[in-house]
């Protein structure tokens, strides 16, 4: 069986996304997605806050437009990513959002 590294959240956002422009030049659009866990877990944790990271220029439009509490999809992959902070090495896992979509704006029914 061929590896698949493929992820599709529907969540809430927790805050505005927020544009970041790298020492390279590169431009991210980063965002925290609040994703239920559901009934089935058994942990007493019901959601999970998940950091997304949109690269590719075709996806940051739609999240510059999203705000604090719409619904969204995003999909793309998981990714483990490495930096240094504080003169230390550190890790995050986030998904590199390959789509993005509005479901439902916030306050809307």
């Amino acid at each position: 069986m061929e590896a698949v590294n493929e992820v599709r959240l529907v969540g809430t956002l927790s805050a505005v996304p927020a544009e970041r422009e790298l020492p390279s030049g590169d431009v991210v659009v980063v965002s925290r997605l609040v994703v239920g866990r559901g009934e089935e877990s058994r942990s007493r944790q019901r959601v999970d806050v998940i950091d997304c990271s949109g690269w590719a220029p075709r996806v940051q439009p739609a999240m510059r437009g999203w705000r604090a509490g719409d619904t969204v999809e995003i999909r793309g992959a998981l990714r483990r990513r490495f930096f240094r902070a504080e003169g230390q090495t550190a890790a995050r896992v986030e998904i590199e959002v390959s789509s993005a979509r509005l479901v439902r704006r916030a306050g809307a029914g």
